[in-house]
């Protein structure tokens, strides 16, 4: 997105696609013009306009770190005109991207402190970037807890990297999937994120907590949250549904007296807490 004109979409070239699981795509996207990549830079809980040329634009996060300079990943489910056109795209081939927009995780205030991420289906994206921009700069936190879930295993995404947060002694990684969703193989929890996060039951001490998922499992997460003794300031979540032209015009993405793209994506509970629950 040049900085004089908003809607002048970078010209992205797709260096890498990984099929994360059924009808779900990481691209790993390079600018393609040299300029470009000088000027660009971004904060984790950024997103942008990703665009299939000739059949639009769709919004979602930058699931990459911004600590890894040159290219911006994405991850989405063909769902739709737009995600549809998005997968029929190959590597080499060029799309655009606008970006970056809306506010950020604010990680430099959690340094020194216990970070705890929960996460479910599709909506782990939104989370890897903050969770790979910690796990590069370790040295700035301290104990991190990962809680992901998925309908099945097969649905589960960054299975690569979930062996690699495995593996790390400095995480703690916990995966589940839906009770039917395992395989004779499968050495996880079974069991819904909610529950199988108040059987981890985290410390709430010097902790801030990171919720993304489907509303309905952020509905029963945050319950879960405050019998833990987590205060409202130190649970985060990100709001992407509903959002579209990314620059508060459009007015698809007001929740109560916000705009989703201007005043978030990211938001504490606290913040929400004026805004009743099934607005988001």
């Amino acid at each position: 997105m040049s900085k004089s004109n908003i809607y002048l979409p970078y010209l992205m070239r797709i260096e890498k696609i990984t099929q994360e699981a059924p009808g779900v795509k990481t691209f790993r996207l390079k600018f393609e013009k040299e300029e470009d990549v000088k000027e660009f830079s971004f904060k984790s809980g950024q997103f942008g306009e990703y665009s299939a040329f000739g059949e639009g634009e769709s919004t979602f996060c930058i699931a990459s770190s911004p600590t890894k300079k040159g290219y911006i990943e994405c991850t989405f489910r063909a769902t739709g005109r737009v995600t549809n056109g998005l997968d029929a795209l190959e590597e080499g081939n060029t799309m655009g991207f606008r970006g970056p927009f809306g506010n950020t995780f604010p990680m430099d205030e959690w340094k020194g402190k216990n970070l705890v991420f929960v996460a479910g289906g599709i909506a782990l994206p939104p989370m890897r970037c903050v969770i790979c921009n910690a796990l590069d700069t370790r040295e700035n936190f301290k104990d991190i807890t990962i809680v992901y879930g998925a309908k099945s295993v097969n649905d589960l995404v960054y299975k690569d990297e979930l062996k690699e947060w495995a593996d790390r002694p400095d995480v703690n990684l916990v995966t589940t999937v839906d009770p039917g969703g395992e395989t004779p193989d499968w050495k996880g929890e079974v069991g819904f994120v909610p529950s199988v996060l108040d059987k981890v039951a985290p410390s709430s001490e010097n902790t801030v907590a990171i919720v993304c998922g489907p509303p309905i499992m952020i509905k029963f997460t945050f319950p879960v949250l405050e019998k833990l003794g987590f205060k409202d300031e130190n649970i985060y979540t990100t709001l992407e549904n509903r959002m579209k032209c990314g620059v508060g015009k459009c007015g698809r993405c007001n929740v109560g007296k916000l705009y989703v793209c201007k005043d978030g994506p990211v938001f504490s509970k606290a913040q929400l807490n004026d805004i009743p629950a099934e607005e988001y």
